[in-house]
C-alpha cells in the first residue's frame, strides 16, 4: 500500500488478520519514519486486530506488553542465508512475551533445511520459514512441523506458492504431525506437475502423506534432511538421476543398467533406487507402435534420461543410438548400454524415431534440441510443460506422429507410486491431475472486485 490505513484494512474484515508494516532492512517496503510505522502498528492493536507482527529490533516493548503478549508475533527474517544457529536465534525470540515467534530465513541447500526445521519446537508457538526455492517443503509442511501456519501468496515473497496450489495440489489442510514426507528431487523443480499427482494419489486412498519439492543445487547434506523429516520415498528428475547413485544403499537389477534411478524407495532405512522411466517410457510409446524391433532410435542427450530410455529401447529390439552436442558425453552412454553414437544434429533419414531426452523446449530452457528434417515416422518429446513442444510442432507442420512427455510422466509417476504404497492410484486419476494443475498454471489470474 502506498498509505497504509489500517482503519481502512480493518474495517468490515470477515476473517482473522495479521498486520504487519515491514520495514525495508526486514525485507519489507516500507520506507518512513519509525516512529510512523510504529504508530501504524499500534493503531492497528487498539482497531482490535487479531494478530500484529512486529521486528525483533524493534523499539516497541508496549506492543507486546498491551495485549500480554497475546496476538502479536515477534519476526525475524535473515536473506543473506541461514544463519548457524537458528534454534538460538528462534529461542531468543521466543523468550520476548509475544505469543508467536516467527523466524524467516534464505535457505539453498538441504543442510540448511536440516538446521532449520531442527530447530522447530512443534507446539505452535513458532513459524519457521525458508525463503526460496529450496525452502518450499517448509511452507508446504507446517503442519507436519507444529509452525503455527504458513503464508501463500503470489511470490509476495520468495519461494512463496499461490493459495490455490498449496490447496489443490498440495492438500495443504489434510497434512498431519505424523505424516509419511515424499519429494521430488531436481533442479528445477518448483513446476513439478508430480505433486499434483502423488498427493491427488494420497487423498483418493485415504492415506497419511504428504509430497513436496525438494530444488536444490546438490546432493550434500540430503541423507541427514532425509532423516530429519523422515522422508519414506523420492522421484529423482533432472540433474541427479546419475549423480545420486553414491547415496544409495542398493540399485535394483532392472535399474543397473541404465546407470540412473529416478525412484528411491527408503525401506527399514536402507536406500533403493529404481528406475521407472523405461516402463512409464514404452507405455504410452506401445500404444501407437505395436513394435519396436528393428525401429531406428535417435536419442537426443546423455543425461540419466537419455540412459533409461536408450536401455528400453534397446531391451525391446529397437536399434538406438546416442546423438549429443558432447560427443564423449554420448560416447559415455553408448558405451554403458551397447549402443551407438548418432551425429549431432541427427542426418536424414537416419531415424524412424527420434527422441528428446534434454531439457530444451521446457519453460525453463527454451527452443529446440532439433531443427529437421522430420523424415522419420514419430518425434517423442519428453518434455511435458509446455504442451506441444517447439519441437512437436515443428515436427507435426511436416506431416511427422508426435508424443508428448505427459503420458509417459504419469505412467511412470503410476508406477512409483505402486512402489512406495503397495497400490495402484484409482485409474485415470493421476492424468486428470497433472492435466488439471497444467491448465491452472497457464489460466490468467483471478481478480476479486
Amino acid at each position: 500500500m502506498d498509505r497504509p490505513d489500517p482503519e481502512a484494512a480493518l474495517a468490515g474484515r470477515r476473517k482473522p488478520a495479521v498486520v504487519t508494516c515491514r520495514p525495508r532492512r526486514e525485507g519489507g517496503w516500507f520506507a518512513g519514519a519509525e516512529g510512523e510505522r510504529l504508530r501504524i502498528l499500534r493503531r492497528a492493536v487498539e482497531l482490535g486486530a487479531e494478530f500484529v507482527d512486529v521486528e525483533w529490533d524493534a523499539d516497541a516493548p508496549d506492543l507486546v506488553q498491551s495485549r500480554g503478549g497475546r496476538g502479536v508475533i515477534v519476526s525475524r527474517h535473515d536473506f543473506s542465508g541461514t544463519p548457524p544457529n537458528p534454534a538460538q536465534i528462534l529461542a531468543d525470540l521466543r523468550g520476548r512475551g509475544a505469543e508467536i515467534a516467527k523466524l524467516a530465513v534464505a535457505v539453498t541447500g538441504a543442510a540448511d533445511l536440516t538446521r532449520l526445521l531442527g530447530a522447530s519446537p512443534a507446539d505452535g508457538s513458532s513459524i519457521l520459514i525458508g525463503m526460496g526455492p529450496a525452502g518450499l517443503a517448509t511452507r508446504i509442511l507446517a503442519g507436519r512441523f507444529g509452525s503455527r501456519w504458513t503464508y501463500a501468496g503470489d511470490a509476495v515473497a520468495p519461494g512463496q506458492l499461490p493459495v490455490s496450489r498449496l490447496l489443490q495440489e498440495f492438500r495443504f489442510r489434510r497434512i498431519r504431525s505424523d505424516a509419511a514426507v515424499y519429494a521430488v528431487l531436481g533442479q528445477p523443480v518448483t513446476g513439478s506437475l508430480s505433486p499434483a499427482m502423488h498427493n491427488a494419489g494420497f487423498a483418493a486412498l485415504g492415506l497419511n502423506a504428504a509430497y513436496v519439492p525438494l530444488e536444490l543445487p546438490d546432493l550434500q547434506g540430503l541423507r541427514d534432511f532425509a532423516r530429519t523429516v523422515d522422508l519414506r520415498g523420492a522421484s529423482v528428475t533432472i540433474p541427479f538421476k546419475s549423480a545420486v547413485l553414491p547415496l544409495l544403499d542398493e540399485v535394483a537389477p532392472a535399474a543397473a543398467p541404465a546407470g540412473a534411478v529416478n525412484t528411491i524407495a527408503v525401506q527399514n532405512g536402507r536406500w533403493i533406487g529404481l528406475n521407472t522411466d523405461a516402463d512409464g517410457f514404452l507405455e504410452p510409446l506401445r500404444r501407437r507402435v505395436p513394435t519396436l524391433r528393428g525401429m531406428r532410435a535417435v536419442i537426443l542427450g546423455a543425461g540419466g534420461a537419455a540412459r533409461g530410455v536408450a536401455f528400453a529401447l534397446r531391451r525391446d529390439g529397437a536399434a538406438v543410438a546416442i546423438a549429443a552436442r558432447r560427443r564423449d558425453a554420448a560416447a559415455a552412454v553408448a558405451d554403458a548400454i551397447g549402443c551407438a553414437i548418432a551425429e549431432w544434429p541427427a542426418r536424414a533419414g537416419s531415424w524412424d524415431l527420434l527422441v528428446n531426452a534434454t531439457p530444451v523446449g521446457s519453460r525453463a530452457q527454451a527452443g529446440t534440441p532439433y531443427s529437421g528434417p522430420f523424415d522419420g515416422r514419430l518425434v517423442y518429446d519428453l518434455v511435458y510443460d509446455p504442451a506441444p513442444t517447439e519441437l512437436m510442432r515443428a515436427a507435426a507442420a511436416q506431416g511427422c506422429g508426435v508424443l508428448g512427455g505427459l503420458e509417459m510422466l504419469v505412467a511412470q509417476a503410476e508406477r512409483q507410486f505402486e512402489i512406495w504404497t503397495g497400490q495402484r492410484p484409482p485409474s485415470g486419476l493421476f492424468a486428470q491431475a497433472a492435466e488439471t494443475a497444467q491448465a491452472n498454471r497457464l489460466a490468467p489470474p483471478r481478480v476479486s472486485v
